[in-house]
């Protein structure tokens, strides 16, 4: 694995550096980034928790890249891990139900009787109104065949996005999971978590747009804005303010150790700032910062393809 190592540690920066290359720095606003991480033996729960806030945050953009050592993974492993875990687990395949589908895109759900909140937020795709699922599943058709590029959770919030797999790779693994809209704490099995409450989900096909209404008001539209075998990147709007100065969204992740983990560093950059800051996960400091990336710089036992997470262009 050294060969790995040295090369993420000269290029594993490389994804946030082009994107604030991109990015109108005179608009840019800077937003309070606050570390919840805590440390965790189970590699099955998520315990990295990095929360985004800011009153003023009308739209933001979220990316999953791969990461700089792609090119060189031979193997993945992608099994959970419970070796360390005192949660209950199952296995078994869930029924599946198209609910669009186009000669290039498919919106799939399923519904899971053992997840911890319940399948009842309606998603209508133009007349059509399903009443609820736990996971809605985004495909697209690629090198004639389907890729799964986004999983969403409407029961709590959760997201996961992927790019197309690299090369000749077949596949590659999700990672870490964020969450768009006014985040708060509701309690679960095991205590309590962070959920972004919804009313309801529209999409639209042909702006590959997600919009959600939430339980304590106002709104978010979350648009597919590219898709490639390097990266994908999300569009975020909202409506408005958070309530009660919630946070706007969250990165959700896992590390045990920076062998075992999904996400183990993190880069900030300030407004202004000479350079990017830098941080092992659990010791990030927060920030007040216009870009931030999440990822790894040294090869992980678990999920070696997952991506990489960049949220960036905050603007009013």
């Amino acid at each position: 694995m050294r060969p790995l190592r040295l090369a993420c540690l000269l290029f594993c920066l490389a994804a946030p550096a082009l994107a604030a290359g991109s990015q109108n720095l005179v608009n840019e606003l800077a937003v309070r980034v606050v570390n919840k991480s805590t440390p965790e033996l189970c590699a099955e729960r998520d315990n990295v928790e990095l929360d985004f806030i800011s009153p003023d945050v009308r739209h933001m953009e979220i990316q999953a890249t791969h990461p700089a050592y792609i090119g060189m993974i031979n193997t993945d492993r992608w099994a959970p891990d419970f070796s360390a875990c005192n949660i209950p687990h199952g296995e078994g395949a869930l029924p599946r139900k198209t609910f669009y589908e186009s000669p290039t895109l498919w919106l799939t759900g399923l519904t899971d009787p053992d997840f911890w909140r319940p399948a009842n937020v309606p998603i209508r795709v133009g007349d059509h109104v399903e009443p609820g699922f736990n996971y809605i599943q985004l495909w697209m058709l690629s090198r004639e065949r389907a890729e799964e590029i986004l999983v969403m959770y409407p029961s709590d919030g959760n997201w996961r996005i992927r790019p197309l797999p690299y090369g000749d790779m077949r596949w590659t693994a999700y990672g870490s999971s964020f969450q768009i809209g006014p985040l708060e704490m509701q309690e679960g099995p095991g205590g309590a978590r962070p959920v972004v409450a919804i009313s309801d989900i529209a999409f639209d096909p042909a702006k590959k747009a997600f919009t959600l209404n939430f339980k304590r008001g106002g709104s978010a539209t979350v648009t597919l804005k590219q898709v490639d075998q390097d990266h994908v990147a999300l569009d975020v709007s909202y409506s408005g303010a958070m309530p009660d100065s919630l946070p706007f969204a969250a990165m959700r992740s896992m590390y045990t150790n920076e062998g075992n983990s999904d996400v183990a560093r993190i880069a900030w950059r300030e407004k202004d700032g000479k350079g990017w800051g830098e941080s092992p996960v659990l010791s990030f400091p927060g920030a007040l910062a216009t870009e931030v990336w999440a990822g790894r710089n040294a090869s992980s036992r678990h999920n070696l393809s997952a991506p990489d997470m960049v949220f960036s262009h905050f603007q009013r």
